[in-house]
């Protein structure tokens, strides 16, 4: 039975850092997108800010079809606008993949709006860690 436990136990770690696999709790990047979406979901735009670099490169539909470059600044002000939108704003991560520097994440954005009415998005972001912090976040999703 002791040696069933060990073995079982093993199973499940070992599932746990498949290369490609869901959230691999071996790789520190993905530790860095935890962080992502807890400051999200706790409004906190700093501290979500201090998960990328400097300066990054950003890919997503609300600023165009190409790739910007913004500062953690410009993302503070960036979300916290979004939060004056949606107060209730929030990101419900359904899954984590991660291969090295490339942490994907599939998750369902929500909230509501002024008028009252709720909404839910799904959407997927692709980033590419450097140093312990985000470089690029590419974000997909459908804005209509």
């Amino acid at each position: 039975m002791r040696n069933y436990s060990f073995l079982l136990l093993l199973a499940v770690c070992g599932a746990c850092v498949q290369p490609g696999g869901k959230i691999s709790l071996a790789n520190p990047n993905t530790m860095v997108v935890r962080e992502l979406y807890d400051a999200f979901n706790d409004h906190n735009w700093t501290k979500m800010a201090d998960c990328y670099k400097d300066t990054a490169i950003f890919l997503d539909p609300s600023f165009g079809l190409v790739p910007v470059t913004q500062t953690r600044q410009q993302t503070i002000e960036k979300y916290t606008a979004l939060q004056k939108m949606f107060p209730d704003v929030r990101d419900s991560v359904v899954s984590i993949y991660g291969e090295k520097n490339h942490i994907t994440v599939e998750f369902i954005s929500s909230g509501t709006s002024a008028d009252g009415k709720k909404w839910q998005l799904p959407i997927c972001s692709v980033f590419t860690i450097e140093d312990g912090k985000i470089a690029r976040d590419n974000t997909y999703y459908d804005q209509q």
